[in-house]
């Protein structure tokens, strides 16, 4: 999880308007980018980080959430902060084995497969936090 007291900490609070995916996307390829990801890691990372974030504006029921993004020389962290409705983390199923999964429900799966940590933790009417790290080179 990332420290709010660290140094090297972008904090962005947003409002959960799903206008605002694409301007989220960007500053992470911007960050991811500037670290020295490849292609196809920044696009990992863009894709996890819109992932968490639609989670927030479309299951929170908050008006604003934290971003936050933390890096180093070899990997971005990234942390996502709501203090909406929340869920009990153990009862987000594999999709691949769910057989009663209707349409979506893949979001916490997919940043599960293109990030290199991921931790989940939130209480029912408590909020939610996303945590993930990237780290350069691990996918090869």
């Amino acid at each position: 999880m990332i420290n709010h007291s660290q140094k090297n900490i972008i904090k962005m609070t947003l409002p959960t308007d799903p206008k605002l995916i694409s301007v989220i996307r960007m500053t992470a390829s911007s960050i991811a980018n500037h670290i020295g990801f490849n292609i196809e890691e920044i696009e990992d990372v863009k894709i996890a980080v819109s992932e968490a974030c639609t989670n927030v504006i479309k299951y929170s029921n908050v008006d604003t959430f934290d971003l936050y993004f933390s890096s180093g020389e070899d990997f971005i962290e990234v942390q996502v902060e709501d203090e909406g409705a929340g869920c009990n983390p153990s009862q987000i199923k594999d999709p691949l084995f769910d057989e009663n999964r209707s349409c979506g429900g893949l979001g916490i799966y997919i940043i599960k497969t293109l990030m290199d940590d991921v931790e989940v933790v939130s209480q029912e009417e408590n909020g939610t936090i996303i945590y993930m790290k990237k780290i350069i080179g691990r996918d090869e």
